[in-house]
């Protein structure tokens, strides 16, 4: 088993609801388990406590601001509903080089497509090149190189093409 049949599991199991994978070859065992309470934590907890304070923020602000900060709150979502998200598949090290002396696999204004390699993640020192599934512009790198991130985390937004 090569290691783009293992991503590729992993994409699927990802995708199901299976908890857990046992593949033994030869002189090759590889088990695949899917955390789903962790899983639901991360999603339910970054609406719920990112979205009040904006909202209690307005308020707060005097009668003045109010009027120009729904209109300047209104645009970014407005830009950002156009935009698709490149989440991370897995649980790593977040790299935008394929060494210290290379050069970004993408920076904002990058034309992508699918299959070109836009990161790396290192995780149990495997470095797993992430690639796009996506065509379209890089927008916004939204995670700093060597920096740890999580399953499904947001990683870059992409101008769909």
């Amino acid at each position: 088993m090569d290691f783009k049949q293992i991503q590729e599991l992993i994409k699927m199991i990802n995708k199901s609801n299976i908890g857990e994978v046992t593949i033994e070859q030869k002189d090759f065992k590889v088990t695949i388990k899917q955390k789903e309470d962790q899983i639901t934590q991360v999603v339910s907890a970054a609406p719920v406590s990112y979205a009040p304070p904006v909202a209690q923020a307005a308020p707060a602000a005097a009668p003045v601001a109010t009027t120009a900060a729904p209109a300047a709150a209104a645009k970014p979502a407005e830009a950002a509903g156009n935009l698709i998200t490149i989440k991370s598949p897995m649980i790593g090290t977040f790299y935008r080089k394929a060494g210290p002396d290379k050069p970004s696999f993408v920076e904002p204004g990058t034309e992508v497509a699918p299959g070109k390699v836009v990161c790396i993640i290192e995780a149990m020192k495997l470095f797993n090149e992430i690639e796009s599934e996506v065509s379209g512009k890089i927008v916004k790198i939204l995670v700093d190189d060597a920096t740890p991130v999580e399953y499904d985390q947001p990683l870059f937004l992409v101008e769909p093409a």
